[in-house]
């Protein structure tokens, strides 16, 4: 990825031109010497535990639901984001019809309880977010059987059905994971999904084996007793039982559809220095490793998953765990998978105890702090509710940063093919409308036979140069429906333009460029 301070790269297109085209442009200077990043993976979470974010209540009708959801679409896409992570299995249920878990209690107000009238939300909702072309990842809760204090558990809830599965710890039922029956089960449920479903990725949290508890023991000895040959401890055991799990579901997303991403959100510490000379220079007071028994890091370094995203929800003068500290840390850690970052934007409270926390400027300055390193490929924001709340500046302060279009993030090692580009470009101006803009499928599929998804629209004043690097010149980004038109109604009638296209795949590869058009 190339750094955020790029020097003005001029990208020359080669290609035909239409007989209604003029000969090549003179070369001149832009006046923006700074070129913003044209990838970017801008996200939030939306929670639908408890009702954090989504349904706002268990009693709201499928109407109310479904308007809900599109209205966090439309706020999430005014601010500039791409995609959102929809948590559509929080403790052991099911927010999406082809499930064999109950549906959700957050959904209809009794676990099991179907939407009335009848639909199937996960499929609503990545139909909604791809018409927007926002990518849409399904995230999962791994470690609830029931949440705490549950209120309502079905009786075909599996805690139910296999109750010598779980272990209870903090008021919470939780998977045995060292269990192999568990793992399996847990396997086959996101193999499942991602069968069933049109997703963008497969998403977990931070919960593996549970946050400490004072006073509590979580008796999973009997297991380690059956299971464990071969292990000095439990806590070895522990970390072996999450790294298969987190590998075979690796590989039955792979096997299944190519496409579909994989990302961890752990929390943001993987172990401190004090503990590990490889660790952060952090006091946390639990990690990933010690506590969680969750390794990581290896799954970065190993590929068995396609971003991490931890969980830095710490300000810069954070006295034990400082921003800057541990972003660099994982800068230096994330192995050649793609690095988010995610923010706790839950934290900006005017009335908050760290001073830092007291208005939006802190998210903005970790976001201007992550640009500035072509490490870290994108942010994420817990959680939706924070940035709908207006009287705390987050959208407003995301919107000046987000300003421009950007496309995905690429994952060379999942595809690398580009599609063909599209052909026969041409634009005229149109009364009370601006510009038609039309253009032609390629003669030919990809080498790897996959679809365009989308279009990128580029637009350049007569006296500027051409360069696609620069996302400061989309005009849009056109998921391909079967209508290749575009109405551009924000042009001059005084002033003429260059118009160029590309094609873009599942996974953003993006095409070379179309002929250029001009348009006087």
């Amino acid at each position: 990825m190339k750094n955020r301070k790029l020097l003005v790269i001029l990208v020359v297109i080669l290609g035909q031109c239409t007989p209604k085209s003029t000969p090549k442009q003179q070369t001149s200077i832009l006046q923006d010497t700074e070129i913003p990043n044209k990838r970017e993976f801008r996200a939030a979470w939306v929670a639908t535990i408890e009702n954090i974010d989504w349904p706002s209540r268990k009693t709201l009708s499928t109407d109310q639901q479904q308007n809900e959801f599109v209205s966090i679409l439309e706020m999430h896409q005014k601010t500039g984001l791409n995609a959102v992570l929809v948590q559509v299995r929080a403790a052991s249920d099911a927010f999406y019809a082809r499930s064999n878990e109950p549906w959700s209690e957050w959904l209809t107000g009794t676990q099991g309880k179907a939407p009335e009238p009848y639909y199937d939300p996960m499929r609503f909702m990545i139909e909604e977010a791809h018409s927007r072309n926002m990518e849409f990842h399904a995230w999962l809760n791994l470690n609830r059987g029931t949440q705490r204090n549950a209120k309502s558990v079905a009786r075909d809830n599996i805690t139910n059905l296999h109750p010598d599965w779980f272990l209870s710890y903090g008021g919470y039922k939780l998977y045995n994971f060292g269990l192999p029956q568990v793992r399996e089960y847990l396997v086959e449920l996101v193999t499942n999904m991602v069968k069933a479903y049109d997703l963008d990725g497969i998403h977990f949290d931070d919960y593996f084996y549970p946050y400490a508890v004072a006073g509590e023991t979580l008796e999973d000895g009997n297991a380690f007793k059956k299971y464990g040959r071969g292990f000095d401890n439990i806590e070895e055991w522990r970390r072996h039982n999450i790294d298969l799990l987190i590998k075979d579901i690796s590989d039955a997303i792979k096997h299944e559809k190519k496409w579909v991403k994989f990302g961890i959100s752990p929390f943001g510490v993987w172990r401190n220095a004090s503990k590990d000379k490889e660790g952060s220079m952090t006091e946390a007071g639990q990690t990933s490793y010690d506590n969680l028994y969750a390794d990581t890091r290896k799954w970065a370094k190993y590929g068995w998953i396609d971003y991490i995203a931890p969980q830095v929800y710490f300000a810069f003068d954070h006295p034990k765990v400082p921003y800057k500290t541990l972003v660099d840390w994982w800068k230096d850690n994330h192995g050649n998978r793609n690095l988010y970052i995610g923010h706790s934007a839950y934290k900006v409270d005017k009335e908050s105890k760290e001073k830092s926390w007291r208005s939006a400027s802190q998210i903005g300055k970790q976001i201007r702090y992550n640009h500035s390193s072509s490490d870290i490929s994108g942010s994420i924001f817990f959680s939706t509710k924070s940035l709908t709340n207006r009287s705390l500046g987050i959208s407003d302060t995301l919107k000046q940063i987000y300003k421009y279009p950007v496309l995905q993030p690429i994952m060379p090692w999942k595809d690398n093919i580009p599609p063909n580009n599209p052909a026969e470009l041409e634009a005229k101006r149109v009364e009370n409308i601006g510009a038609v803009i039309t253009w032609k499928m390629p003669e030919k599929v990809a080498r790897d036979r996959d679809e365009i998804q989308s279009f990128v629209l580029y637009r350049f004043e007569e006296n500027e140069v051409i360069n696609l690097e620069n996302p400061k010149k989309i005009v849009s980004i056109i998921r391909n429906v079967g209508i290749l038109s575009y109405a551009d109604n924000k042009i001059s009638k005084k002033t003429s333009y260059f118009y160029v296209i590309t094609a873009l795949d599942r996974l953003h590869n993006e095409s070379s460029p179309s002929n250029q058009f001009f348009l006087k």
